[in-house]
C-alpha cells in the first residue's frame, strides 16, 4: 500500500466516468480540517466548516465533476443530501460524513447520479492498493496522475491522497486531501497540527495564483495505533503533506518542470516564505523556467515585491536541478555561468536558492513552469 489503506482502520474505493467520479473513504476517528480562505467558499465548505466543529468523523464522500460552488441554498442543501446518501450507503450518521467536491463552478451537483455510484462504491470498499487508486483516480479533474504519500514511524502510520492540478494559490493550495493516520490523536490538538502542517505544504504551492473556491484537507485519527508522542506525529504528518504538496506542483496543468525555491536570512519563516511564494507565482520566472533561461533578474526583481525588506545588494541566489547547483549572485555581485546554468534548467527540476542576509528565517515554496498547454487546458475548461 502506498497511502491511506497503508493506515489500519481505512477503506476505500471509487469510481471514475468520463469527467465524473466519486470517491468513498470509511474511517471512524477524531477528525480536523483546514479550508480556503476564498470569500465565495462553496457551499460544501460551508457545511464542512461547521460540520467539523464536533472532532469526529466516520467517512468521507467526494466527487469530481462538478464544484457544486456558487450554488447557493440549493447548492447547501445538495451537500447535505450528497453526505446523507453517503451516510446510507455505508452505514453511519449524515453528521459524520465528510464531503467535498471539485470541478466546474456554477453547476448543481447531479444527485441520481451520485446516489448511484455512492451505492455501487459502498459495497466495495476495502483496504488494497487497488482501492486507494480507485479512490484517488476517482478525485482527479485535471490532474495527469494520482497522488498518494504514506509515512510510516516505529509505531504508527500516516497516509493521504490528493488532487490538484489547477486554480493552485496559497491559503490553501486549491486541492481536496484527505489524511489518515493510525494514531491517537485528541481532535483539539489535531486542530493545530494539521493547521501548521498545511502552512508550511499546502499552503506554499503554486501554480497559477487562483485561489479555489474548494481547498479542503481533513485529517482523521483512527486511533488503533494508541497514543503517539505530538512531536513524532506532527513531523510524520507534515513529511505526508509535504509529500503531497509537492506531487501537486509537479503536475500543475500544462506543467513540464518543478520548481522549487528556498529562501533563508528573512527575518522570520513567515517572511520567507511570502519571498518564496511571491517568486514561484511570478509568471516571469515560471516563463524562464519553461524555457530554462537563467533569468536572475526575475528572481530577484520578484523577492523585491514581496513587501518584506531586504538590501538586494547584498544577497546570494544559486540555481540548481535539486542534484548539482551555481551561483548566479554572490554578494550583490553577478557571477552567473550562463551556459552551465542553463544545462542546469533542462531536466525535470529546477531549485533557486535565496539568501536575504537578513536572518535566520527559512522556508521553501513549490510551483512549476507555465506553458501553452496552460492556456490550452483553461481556455477550454467548461466548453
Amino acid at each position: 500500500m502506498k497511502s491511506i489503506c497503508g493506515v489500519e482502520g481505512v477503506t476505500a474505493w471509487g469510481v471514475k466516468e468520463g469527467k465524473f467520479g466519486l470517491a468513498l473513504i470509511r474511517a471512524e476517528g477524531e477528525a480536523a480540517g483546514v479550508f480556503t480562505s476564498n470569500l465565495m467558499k462553496a457551499p460544501v465548505i460551508r457545511l464542512m466548516e461547521e460540520r467539523i466543529r464536533s472532532g469526529r468523523l466516520a467517512a468521507v464522500v467526494a466527487n469530481s465533476g462538478c464544484a457544486n460552488a456558487y450554488t447557493g441554498k440549493r447548492g447547501y442543501s445538495d451537500a447535505r443530501e450528497m453526505a446523507a446518501i453517503a451516510a446510507e450507503a455505508v452505514g453511519v450518521s449524515p453528521g459524520e460524513v465528510g464531503v467535498a467536491s471539485t470541478g466546474v463552478i456554477g453547476r448543481y451537483l447531479d444527485l441520481p447520479l451520485i446516489r448511484d455510484q455512492c451505492h455501487r462504491v459502498a459495497p466495495l470498499l476495502s483496504r488494497s492498493e487497488e482501492a486507494e487508486t480507485r479512490a484517488a483516480r476517482a478525485i482527479m479533474t485535471t490532474d495527469l496522475t494520482e497522488k498518494h504519500a504514506l509515512v510510516r514511524r516505529e509505531t504508527f502510520s500516516v497516509g493521504g491522497i490528493t488532487k490538484g492540478s489547477g486554480m493552485i494559490a496559497p491559503n490553501m493550495g486549491t486541492m481536496l486531501a484527505f489524511i489518515y493516520t493510525d494514531a491517537e490523536v485528541p481532535a483539539k490538538n489535531l486542530r493545530g497540527i494539521l493547521r501548521d502542517a498545511a502552512r508550511r505544504t499546502f499552503n506554499r504551492v503554486v501554480v497559477d495564483g487562483d485561489m479555489s473556491t474548494n481547498d479542503i484537507a481533513l485529517c482523521t485519527a483512527t486511533g488503533t495505533a494508541g497514543r503517539v508522542p505530538e512531536k513524532e506525529f506532527s513531523m510524520a504528518l507534515e513529511e505526508c503533506c509535504r509529500a503531497l504538496a509537492i506531487q501537486i506542483a509537479m503536475d500543475g496543468e500544462g506543467a513540464t518542470k518543478l520548481l522549487e525555491v528556498t529562501v533563508r536570512g528573512a527575518p522570520g519563516e513567515e517572511e520567507a516564505a511570502t519571498v518564496a511564494r511571491t517568486i514561484v507565482s511570478s509568471p516571469l520566472v515560471k516563463t524562464a523556467v519553461y524555457g530554462a533561461d537563467p533569468n536572475w533578474g526575475r528572481v530577484i526583481a520578484a523577492a523585491g515585491r514581496a513587501g518584506i525588506a531586504f538590501d538586494p545588494e547584498i544577497v546570494d541566489l544559486w540555481m540548481g536541478d535539486g542534484r548539482e547547483s551555481v551561483p548566479l549572485v554572490k554578494g550583490g555581485e553577478i557571477v552567473v555561468d550562463l551556459a552551465r546554468a542553463k544545462s542546469l534548467m533542462m531536466g525535470k527540476k529546477v531549485v533557486f536558492v535565496l539568501d536575504l542576509a537578513s536572518g535566520n528565517g527559512e522556508a521553501t515554496a513549490w510551483g512549476c513552469d507555465l506553458t501553452e498547454k496552460y492556456v490550452e487546458i483553461n481556455g477550454r475548461y467548461t466548453t
